[in-house]
Formats: C-alpha cells, sequence, structure tokens
C-alpha cells in the first residue's frame, strides 16, 4: 500500500528537474551560438564589400553586444523581483533571436550593429536570469553542478559556429551562420512556457502554496518568503552594498569583468588572431571549435568538483589556466599542440566567467541571488564592452601576434585575484 505512495513522487521530481534542466539548457545553447557566431563570420565579414567594414569597425560592433547585454543585464536586475525570471527567459530569448534575424538582412554597417546591440539585448536579461532560475531550482548541493550544466549548453552552442563556419565558409553567405541562428528559438520559446515560476518568486509575490507546489515537484525545501529587505530597492543593486555585502559585491564585479573580456575579446577575435599567427581560416576555426569544447568539459568537470571543494577555488584555477594558456600560445607552438592548447584554454576562457557565474549563485542569499548575478554580469558588461575593442586595437596596431595573447593574459591573471579575494557572504544580511 505504500509503495506507490513512495515511487510516484519521486518520478515526478525527476522528471520535472530534468525537463527543467533541458528546457534551460537548449536556451542557453542558442545564447552560446548567438554570441560566437560573429566572430566565426569576423573573417568573412571584412571581406563582404557590401557591408565595407574595417577591422577598427569590426571591433566597435563586437562592443555592442556588450553595451547591449550590459542594458539587458540592469534590467533583469532591477525587474527579476517584479516580473519573475520565467516571464523574462521568454522577453530575453525572442529579443536575441529578433537581433539574429536583423543580422541576417543587414545592409550595411549601421544596421548590421543594431542588430548586434539587439543580440547583447536579449542575451543580456537571459544570462543572468537563467542562471540564478536553475539555482532557485536546484538542491543546494548541486547548485553549482547544474548551473555549469546547463551553461555546457552554452558551450554546446557556441562550439556548433566553428563548426558550421568550416563546413559553410567561405563558399556559402556567412548570412545563413545567421538564419540558423534564429530557427531554434521556435523550439526554445514552447518548452521555457512549461517551467515553473521560481518559488522564491512565487513566495515574495504572496503566491506561498503556488511556491509550495514547486517545491514539492522538485523535492526542494521550503523557500524563505520572508527576507528582511527589500531585494528590489535601489534597482536590485542597494542590498547588494550594504549590510557587509559591498567588498564580496566589488570583487564579484571585478572577476566578471575581467571573465567577460576574456569572453567577448576571445570570441570576437579568435579566429583572426590565429590566422594572424600563420594559420589557414580552416585551422583557426577548427581551433575554436576545439577551444569551445574544452568549454563544455571544463564547466560539467568544474561544476561538480566546485560543490565537492567550493566554487572559489576552481574559479581561481579557471583564470590561472587561461592565463597560462595564453602565454603558452603566444610562443607559437606546433599545431598538434595548439589544438591541445586551445582545449585546456577553454576551461580558463570561458569556463572562468561560467563557473564564476556559478560562485555567484552559491555564495549570495537567496533572497539575493538575483540581484547579486544580474549586477554583477551587468557592471561586468563593460569588460565586453572593451574585450572587442582591445583584439582590434592590437591587430590593427601593427604590433607581433604575440601581444594579442599578451593583451588578454592580463585580465585573466587580475580575475584569478579577484576571485581569490572574494570573503565568504553571511547569509544573514539577507
Amino acid at each position: 500500500m505504500t509503495a506507490p505512495s513512495v515511487t510516484r513522487p519521486q518520478t515526478r521530481r525527476v522528471s520535472a528537474s530534468t525537463f527543467m534542466l533541458i528546457a534551460a539548457w537548449v536556451v542557453a545553447s542558442l545564447e552560446g551560438y548567438d554570441l560566437a557566431v560573429y566572430g566565426v563570420s569576423v573573417p568573412a565579414i571584412l571581406g563582404d564589400p557590401s557591408l565595407g567594414i574595417d577591422k577598427a569597425e569590426a571591433g566597435t560592433i563586437g562592443s555592442l553586444v556588450g553595451i547591449g547585454m550590459l542594458i539587458g543585464a540592469a534590467l533583469a536586475g532591477a525587474l527579476v523581483h517584479h516580473t519573475g525570471p520565467r516571464r523574462l527567459l521568454l522577453v530575453g530569448t525572442t529579443v536575441f533571436s529578433l537581433g539574429m534575424a536583423v543580422c541576417t538582412f543587414a545592409g550595411g554597417v549601421p544596421s548590421f550593429g543594431a542588430g548586434r546591440l539587439v543580440v547583447g539585448l536579449g542575451l543580456g536579461v537571459v544570462l543572468p536570469t537563467i542562471n540564478a532560475y536553475v539555482a532557485d531550482l536546484s538542491e543546494p548541493g548541486r547548485r553549482s553542478r547544474n548551473v555549469a550544466l546547463i551553461m555546457s549548453g552554452y558551450a554546446a552552442g557556441a562550439l556548433c559556429s566553428p563548426l558550421l563556419g568550416t563546413a559553410l565558409l567561405p563558399d556559402v553567405s556567412y548570412r545563413w551562420l545567421y538564419v540558423i541562428g534564429v530557427v531554434p528559438v521556435f523550439l526554445a520559446i514552447p518548452l521555457v512556457m512549461r517551467l515553473p515560476e521560481s518559488p522564491f518568486h512565487l513566495s515574495r509575490t504572496g503566491r506561498a502554496a503556488e511556491a509550495r507546489a514547486v517545491e514539492e515537484q522538485l523535492g526542494l525545501a521550503p523557500s524563505d518568503s520572508s527576507p528582511t529587505s527589500d531585494p528590489g530597492r535601489w534597482l536590485g543593486i542597494g542590498p547588494l552594498l550594504t549590510g557587509g555585502l559591498a567588498v564580496s559585491t566589488v570583487l564579484f564585479w571585478a572577476m566578471s569583468f575581467c571573465g567577460l573580456l576574456l569572453v567577448f575579446g576571445i570570441s570576437t577575435w579568435l579566429p583572426s588572431i590565429m590566422q594572424a599567427a600563420g594559420f589557414s581560416l580552416g585551422s583557426a576555426l577548427l581551433q575554436t571549435a576545439a577551444m569551445w569544447l574544452g568549454v563544455g568539459v571544463g564547466a560539467i568537470v568544474g561544476g561538480r568538483v566546485a560543490d565537492a571543494l567550493g566554487a572559489k577555488r576552481v574559479v581561481v584555477v579557471a583564470f590561472l589556466v587561461g592565463t597560462l594558456s595564453l602565454l603558452a600560445m603566444s610562443t607559437r607552438p606546433p599545431t598538434p599542440v595548439m589544438f591541445v592548447l586551445m582545449f585546456i584554454s577553454g576551461f580558463g576562457f570561458i569556463g572562468s566567467q561560467i563557473l564564476g557565474n556559478a560562485f555567484i549563485v552559491t555564495r549570495y542569499p537567496d533572497a539575493l541571488r538575483g540581484n547579486g548575478l544580474a549586477w554583477a554580469l551587468s557592471i561586468g558588461r563593460f569588460g565586453a564592452i572593451a574585450g572587442p575593442s582591445l583584439g582590434a586595437f592590437v591587430l590593427s596596431s601593427g604590433a607581433d601576434v604575440e601581444w594579442a595573447f599578451y593583451a588578454f593574459a592580463v585580465p585573466a591573471l587580475i580575475g584569478a585575484f579577484a576571485a581569490g579575494a572574494v570573503p565568504r557572504v553571511r547569509a544573514a544580511t539577507a
């Protein structure tokens, strides 16, 4: 008589948790593709006379994504406590897909730049929201693991960009890469619409019964519905800079700045840097694919290690791996060695930011998790703006290509120091 009552709820919990992770993984994969596709298409865009884009303008367009993400992340931080993360995911996914459509039909620098700005706006809303949402719907002991798992979808989507670029370019127009980025949204939006709302948002908005139903479905402990301060105060930034959280918040901002500078600088210019180092376009794109493969593997493994040993240690190691990999690549080793370095460096270049997000959502109290991550990513977008421009400056300066590697090694080292200096956040400050 008791067996059905025990096994059926467990089956529902596993099914609901799995569906949540699958849907979040799909959305993250679209993010990764839409971000990485620009760097893959830059060599072809520079050769398109109809657009007339030079390296400096390409760097500026790459920075427009960061500007859009800065605005989007700030909006997410300010609105998440009013709208709930599920609604923001729907809006953000729709917006970055519309931006990809604009890029597909762009006829010049202004329209193409506007499309990338809109892509950034949508990505800026979705990226912090989906990380905080997955953390909300995960058991405390699995938060780092689950956040890293769904962000492996981000790496998988980004990996598709250079693989498709290798298969299509230069024989087929780069615009088809943007068309491909629009189509999967028709799969993602129905998945997001079936997701439950965050129980923390439901509790905060007076829907305790609905919150408890979601928690029971996922096997979660009851959420705290009575935070002692307004998490939306000062557009969500106020509680992050008071009550003993200021030092941690500022260090998270510095860490995110360095991480996003690497993500956007490397993803925008890596194929071009490798071409400048003497590799063919096909080889450069395959090396980029090896890097994104390393991102996916590193995120999954790093997430598990972070749950066991603490996210802080893993993030510091990731930044240091990125620093050492860049210095090793500056020596222009043989091609097989370069592929190995690219695979390892993915953990440092992009994995540091992915695991940094997991670090943030596991250090802030539950009521401030969405605010903390959204504002860290919003401030970090200044790094996303600086990264593409930094790469453009070095490549246009006439300096040896080694300086491109050195330029990105410095922020990787600073990111390691910032992550290592973060003190423990006191949960009572929620």
